[in-house]
């Protein structure tokens, strides 16, 4: 790689002048056009009566798969001009036109679903296995049944197009919210306003007092929004339950199940071993805790470091060690990295006006992608830019397929990103200069088992109830603080000295309404991928080829389909869960035994 790198993405390649580019504007004008001849054409349409009806629906496909590519490029393209500037007025007006065509597309999408779902069996079992048809199999037959499961397509079609400035406008108000956080800090005898961005970097600073001090300035910023948070997550909730009732929905997991192509058993199954976990988890907080000089740990602790800190990394080191770790893996894998910091793909650059957290976005009619995030300089910045290079590589792998056949879920999506971390993870402590760096880096990696066994099954818990609570009635903020500090308990054991009851406001996966339930898929992808961690370790360079297979079928099976073929494994039992979950065990032990002397 040509160093140094530039830590700003480009965005002009993809549509030059930013929220006011007019290249932009006329490919909306035209995207809103297909998108209305969509409409009217399935408007004339009844589902076929004979196999020679039916051809008129390849050219529907067609359009409709172009409108998909094209309005995904157009909102991951909008989405990186917000998180770039949340005080882009621009692009937040631009937000508005591309959700109304996704609405219409989707509608159009529903209308179609229905004609399927009308259209008779011997019509369709002769039709769907047409060589032109046959690849996309698997989702004509999901959406048929979906179909079968909901409203009319026309009240369909009416929740979608209210959703718009309902649900999707009451979900993106977080945007606004999170914009106007602004959270004090003194520094060098000054006090500077850090964004909420900002200041989530400085909750695992190494400096426990800059830690408490940045958590009780957190809390209180979102303690003073919280009303705002409070009225967008009920409305969001209500949405959700009065549509779930009028298609007769009662199981809030209905949906999100069925969105990530998984079973509740295969849902109970992970949770019973992660459960069966947690009292190793707890002997290595504990341990924590003692590590760092206190009875037990604070919210604010979980995430410090521990041991002596590998101090701060430049994005070089950190675009130089992914690449190198990434290729003792796969040689595919490393070359999209490294084309990816090269073409300028990743916003990194730590400054204010940035939206929190990271993402990575497709732009599948570029075959491209676009990576955001807030890198300071930490290991967990590291981990966290191999995390979204591996949701980069998962979509490169499938910008070949029918677009269809690109929809895959998210627990599969959180997958690949997390397998890419867990190769630069362990190959990170695997090859620590010193005792003090491995025992850091392997904190590090167990930190985030505790992220993904604990902190969001707290996220979980806490969601499932509020949808409870939500049935009886609007909620209040301060319910709200104490059914998240319940959760925070439960799901951690006790093992907290304190928790974050405002954690329900701040987190901005509570309010995403394009996946409803946008937490355990997390969990269920670092099990999922530390399962294929564990056969990639025993296979060697022979299982990349069999990696990219897998990922290629994430978006035409269902995740026990997808396991059974490429692992052998039965997803709805313990075993495979269990064996995933062994590696962080092993992780533990040599945790607690490098440290036994430390005490």
């Amino acid at each position: 790689m040509k160093m140094p790198l530039h830590p700003v993405w480009d965005l002009e390649s993809i549509f030059s002048g930013g929220s006011s580019s007019e290249a932009f504007a006329s490919y909306l004008n035209d995207l809103d056009k297909d998108v209305r001849t969509l409409q009217q054409t399935l408007q004339q349409m009844a589902a076929p009566a004979t196999l020679e009806d039916a051809a008129a629906y390849k050219p529907v496909l067609e359009l409709l798969q172009s409108c998909y590519v094209r309005i995904s490029e157009g909102s991951a393209f909008v989405s990186c001009l917000s998180a770039q500037n949340q005080q882009d007025k621009k692009a937040a007006q631009l937000q508005g036109a591309v959700s109304s065509i996704a609405a219409m597309l989707n509608s159009s999408k529903s209308k179609l679903d229905n004609i399927f779902s009308e259209t008779p069996d011997v019509v369709w079992d002769q039709w769907l296995p047409q060589a032109d048809i046959q690849p996309l199999s698997f989702v004509l037959n999901e959406s048929r049944a979906q179909a079968r499961d909901k409203m009319s397509p026309e009240l369909e079609g009416l929740a979608l197009d209210l959703g718009v400035d309902g649900y999707h406008g009451w979900g993106k108000f977080y945007n606004t919210i999170v914009s106007k956080v602004n959270i004090p800090f003194e520094q060098d005898g000054e006090t500077v306003m850090l964004s909420a961005g900002q200041a989530a970097n400085k909750l695992s600073d190494s400096e426990r007092e800059v830690r408490e001090r940045v958590f009780s300035s957190w809390e209180q910023a979102w303690t003073e929004v919280e009303d705002f948070c409070a009225d967008t997550l009920n409305h969001l909730a209500g949405f959700r339950l009065k549509l779930y009732e009028k298609r007769g929905w009662q199981d809030i997991l209905k949906e999100p199940l069925a969105i990530n192509r998984m079973s509740r058993q295969t849902l109970d199954a992970m949770w019973d071993v992660i459960n069966g976990t947690k009292p190793v988890l707890v002997k290595y907080l504990e341990r924590k805790a003692k590590l760092l000089g206190v009875d037990k740990l604070s919210w604010s602790d979980v995430d410090a470091p521990v041991g002596k800190s590998v101090g701060k990394v430049t994005y070089d080191e950190a675009a130089l060690t992914i690449v190198e770790q990434f290729a003792r893996f796969s040689p595919k894998l490393s070359s999209f990295a490294e084309m990816a910091f090269e073409k300028r793909w990743i916003e990194a650059e730590d400054r204010p006006g940035k939206r929190p957290g990271g993402f990575c976005t497709s732009l599948p009619l570029s075959k491209a992608t676009r990576i955001f995030m807030t890198f300071s300089g930490t290991a967990s910045n590291v981990s966290t830019l191999a995390h979204e290079l591996g949701h980069g590589y998962h979509q490169h792998i499938m910008e070949e397929l029918p677009a269809l056949n690109q929809r895959y879920a998210m627990n599969v999506a959180e997958t690949a990103s997390t397998f890419a971390e867990m190769i630069v993870a362990d190959a990170l402590v695997q090859t620590a200069r010193d005792e003090q760096e491995k025992l850091a880096l392997l904190e590090d990696k167990i930190q985030r088992s505790v992220a993904f066994f604990m902190n969001i099954h707290a996220r979980f818990l806490f969601e499932t109830r509020f949808y409870e609570q939500r049935k009886k009635g609007l909620v209040s903020a301060d319910e709200l603080s104490r059914l998240m500090v319940e959760a925070q308990e439960e799901a951690f054991c006790g093992v907290l000295a304190s928790t974050h009851p405002h954690f329900w406001a701040s987190k901005l996966h509570f309010y995403l309404t394009g996946v409803p339930f946008y937490n355990f898929p997390y969990t269920f992808g670092y099990m999922f991928s530390a399962g294929i961690y564990a056969r990639a370790q025993q296979e060697g360079t022979a299982f990349a080829d069999k990696y990219d297979d897998l990922l290629r079928d994430t978006g035409r099976m269902t995740v026990e389909q997808l396991a059974q073929k490429h692992l052998g494994a039965d997803l709805t039992q313990a075993d495979f869960w269990q064996a995933a979950a062994n590696l962080v065990i092993a992780d533990i032990e040599q945790f607690m035994e490098m440290t036994e002397n430390v005490m």
